[in-house]
């Protein structure tokens, strides 16, 4: 698939409702597709395409996206990719985004653009999800498996700017990551994680970047026809439903860690997050947990709301769809870490 900017337009878009609250805003996902289509040509492959000896790394952005000291450029995200082919003396074959996102569905795009390494429509995860180890397509639970990333970002201007290599457990290195992402005021771009074609073909949300830009272009074109409508146009798209439609009466949020944990209350429901939304309920009934797609939009312009950018008395619809009508990568099949999620945000997640 060739990509340009109506392409750039529908990935955006999709990808931010796939983000399910979480995934990066637009504006940077928007800034770093423009980026990357000033490189020139950029083909998106599918994985079948791509020779089975060659090894396929993950391009992500890492960080909090309440965090108001983020700043992550095109050259952090090119200086990632040479620091870590610099660090692993393994040349890169494919790049893979680590997930949907308004940001993160652009993962890579510019590394292939200005690198000439072939970019791959087979993310981690179809939709967005917390954690640096939901991302990983069950590596964590591969015994003795040695991680390697890098992340780079930051504002050199108020000394925030850094520059990483860590290798060790999945865990340890993605939590490391983490760290470098609140030290550079909460966003990092990240190359991580190293596997062959084979591994990529079992554990990947195969097509799922394609996913989004197909829910892109749906949204945008019932934006177009009435905005008070699109909403509903992408739950039908997406075999789900809109659940409520109303004022937001409370929000509460904490930033610590790189991460952002709260609530919202819409009337009588309720939603959790953890950077994503993990949970939907309405006068304590569960009506949709992680990683079925919970998302919000504005009432009145149609837009997809972010966790990060909902705001209290926002009128707002809220989304929810099965986990069964998404492409997700086996990180989310990983119970553990499922559970994890749950303990985060004080529910029960099954």
């Amino acid at each position: 698939m060739k990509i340009d900017n109506e392409v750039l337009n529908y990935a955006v878009f999709g990808g931010n409702i796939l983000g399910g609250g979480g995934g990066g805003s637009r504006k940077v996902g928007m800034e770093l597709g423009k980026a990357a289509l000033g490189y020139g040509n950029i083909q998106m492959l599918d994985i079948d395409d791509i020779p089975e000896d060659r090894l396929i790394i993950t391009c992500s952005a890492v960080g909090a996206p309440a965090a108001n000291l983020q700043r992550m450029s095109p050259e952090d995200a090119i200086d990632a990719i040479k620091i870590f082919e610099q660090n692993v003396d393994k040349k890169i074959g494919g790049i893979i985004t680590n997930e949907n996102g308004g940001g993160s569905s652009i993962n890579g795009w510019i590394q292939s653009a200005a690198l000439d390494v072939p970019l791959v429509d087979a993310p981690c995860n179809g939709r967005a999800h917390p954690t640096g180890v939901m991302g990983s397509m069950g590596l964590n639970n591969i015994k003795d498996y040695v991680s390697c990333q890098t992340a780079v970002g930051g504002n050199p201007e108020i000394n925030k700017h850094i520059e990483i290599f860590v290798k060790g457990s999945i865990e340890n290195t993605s939590n490391m990551v983490r760290k470098a992402s609140v030290c550079a005021g909460g966003l990092v771009a990240v190359v991580r994680n190293p596997v062959t074609v084979k591994y990529v073909k079992k554990n990947a949300a195969l097509h799922g970047v394609k996913h989004a830009i197909e829910l892109g272009k749906v949204f945008l074109k019932a934006l177009g026809k009435n905005p008070c409508t699109a909403p509903e146009k992408t739950a039908e798209y997406l075999n789900g439903e809109i659940i409520a439609d109303g004022r937001v009466d409370r929000i509460d949020l904490k930033t610590s860690g790189g991460f952002d944990t709260g609530k919202v209350r819409v009337g009588s429901f309720e939603i959790t997050f953890w950077n994503e939304y993990m949970t939907l309920e309405k006068n304590g009934e569960r009506l949709a947990s992680f990683p079925d797609l919970i998302m919000t939009f504005d009432s009145n312009t149609g837009l997809p709301v972010t966790s990060a950018e909902i705001k209290k008395d926002q009128n707002v619809k809220i989304l929810k769809t099965s986990r069964e009508n998404l492409r997700l990568g086996s990180g989310m099949r990983d119970v553990n870490l499922i559970t994890q999620a749950g303990e985060i945000v004080n529910k029960k997640i099954l």
